[in-house]
């Protein structure tokens, strides 16, 4: 099957990749390595992949890839993930998710695409919430422009559904890590702090550390992404590991893993907390168990073995 995969250089949409080049189908990447990498693709280069250096934002650029490889299933990875960016310039981050998303959507529409999956934010959308675990019909409270952002491209996907019977669904990641994930990167407190300890660099915590994330391991994201793909539901879908952690419990489980292997982590550096960050977050995977047949199976250690693993 022909697949395009938008921000497919980046730490999830390259493992994605490699997972469509596993079960044979046919892929093309979207780009503009801005913060993906063309290392991800070396496998999937050898496998024939071919890389499109683009911007989402290049709306001409999209369609005329869509329109040469005509693709049957769409991948919407490429956006704006920084929340701190999205405070400072909120018109960028919104050019980058919204209209971005609206180029995919119209160059899939055109080129006859059968499925778009996009990739969208639990937590960034529903901020902090008074319900834990939180379904996908819970209010929509964004602390910051970039979960706004990503609402906004949401009603997008929906509204093509309606008006033009293109079919699509939203994943809403928790706080997704694992492997590829940029070690010294704005984004992924797991890969940071992984660096830390690999390089004996001091943590730092913004915050008192109480702060809790639903971690999802990126292997337990790919899957979901394959399941959504090949199903006929719409809408949202939480995809997340269902459990509440706080940073200061993440920094002891990568304590424990880390003195397994001879590595000590340093006492953390505790920072003022950061404007736009929720308090908490747990979001409720039901839909994506009963709508999927989706459930996570990588647990936190686990996935910090396996980054370990690949870095050391």
């Amino acid at each position: 099957m022909d697949c395009v995969v938008t921000g497919g250089a980046g730490f999830i949409g390259s493992n994605l990749v490699d997972a469509l080049l596993a079960r044979g189908d046919r892929v093309a990447v979207i780009d503009d390595l801005s913060t993906g990498k063309r290392s991800n693709l070396e496998r999937a280069f050898a496998a024939g992949v071919q890389l499109y250096e683009l911007d989402v934002r290049d709306a001409d650029g999209i369609a005329a890839v869509f329109a040469q490889v005509r693709p049957q299933l769409v991948f919407h990875l490429a956006a704006q993930i920084d929340v701190r960016r999205s405070i400072e310039d909120p018109a960028a981050d919104a050019e980058v998710n919204v209209l971005g998303a609206i180029n995919v959507l119209a160059a899939a529409h055109a080129s006859g695409a059968r499925r778009v999956v996009n990739t969208s934010t639990g937590g960034g959308l529903y901020g902090d919430a008074d319900v834990l675990p939180t379904p996908e019909d819970h209010a929509i409270h964004a602390l910051a422009p970039y979960g706004t952002s990503k609402q906004a491209a949401e009603g997008y996907f929906e509204m093509y559904t309606r008006l033009h019977g293109l079919s699509t669904v939203s994943l809403r990641y928790g706080n997704v890590y694992g492997p590829r994930q940029d070690v010294h990167g704005e984004a992924g407190v797991v890969a940071i702090f992984c660096g830390c300890l690999l390089e004996r660099r001091t943590p730092q915590i913004f915050g008192d550390g109480r702060q809790t994330r639903d971690w999802v391991d990126v292997a337990d994201v790919v899957r979901a992404n394959l399941l959504a793909a090949d199903a006929d539901i719409s809408g949202p879908i939480n995809i997340a590991g269902g459990e509440e952690t706080s940073v200061l419990d993440l920094v002891d489980a990568l304590r424990d893993v880390g003195a397994a292997r001879g590595l000590a982590l340093p006492a953390p550096d505790f920072r003022p907390a950061r404007p736009g960050e929720v308090s908490r977050s747990r979001l409720d995977v039901s839909r994506a168990r009963e709508g999927l047949g989706w459930a996570p199976e990588v647990s936190l250690r686990d996935g910090l073995e396996l980054i370990l693993a690949g870095l050391i």
